[in-house]
């Protein structure tokens, strides 16, 4: 049950809301990463987001769609996304659940769960299992595979030694935080502008 691990990420996430930070994030990619676009691109814009984080489901919303269709749709820059558990219960419970799913669903529709688990996560908060079940069920995904995933405590302590890794070494510890060729922007939320303006001072 959902309910279920929900107790397992709050037992596991040791750090509770998140404080911002000025500092950190690499580069660098891992083999555990999720990216879109020219992994050969001059300029690399990594997101260490969660799919819980409210201002993250806004930036998504507001900015994420033109930022998309600028810059990865044409192949300008390569796009790292690096998952992280902050906030409150709900928040890190929705994103736990969320970013397994994601995982099991495949990379290629690794961004498909993201995105909707986003558009949707007011209701996530609500009515977490329902909603994520559709979130499945939308990428193909059998109701027995979906209880699978999210009770898979294998899973759950990878998710989380990705999201130590962040916290830790690459000194993250807000969401959303963009970093642009190794240079981190203030932590929260930023407009098509202010990233065009960071991307441009990258040499992209």
């Amino acid at each position: 049950m959902l309910r279920t691990r929900v107790a397992v990420a709050m037992a596991l996430v040791m750090f509770g809301a998140a404080a911002c930070s000025k500092g950190g994030g690499g580069t660098a990619l891992t083999q555990d990463d999720m990216d879109q676009g020219n992994a050969q691109a001059k300029v690399t814009v990594v997101e260490y987001a969660s799919v819980g984080c409210p201002v993250c489901a806004k930036w998504q919303k507001e900015v994420y769609p033109a930022f998309k269709a600028k810059y990865i749709d044409t192949n300008k820059i390569h796009y790292v996304f690096r998952e992280m558990l902050v906030g409150q219960g709900p928040e890190i419970a929705v994103a736990s659940a969320g970013f397994l799913l994601a995982r099991c669903a495949g990379k290629d529709k690794y961004f498909a769960v993201t995105d909707a688990i986003f558009t949707s996560q007011q209701q996530a908060f609500e009515a977490p299992r329902e909603t994520l079940l559709n979130v499945a069920r939308s990428v193909g995904m059998s109701d027995d595979a979906f209880n699978k995933c999210i009770n898979d405590d294998k899973a759950m302590q990878a998710l989380q030694d990705r999201v130590d890794h962040h916290n830790r070494d690459d000194h993250v510890n807000s969401t959303p935080t963009f970093v642009i060729n190794g240079k981190s922007l203030e932590p929260g939320y930023h407009s098509l502008d202010e990233i065009d303006a960071a991307i441009k001072a990258a040499g992209g």
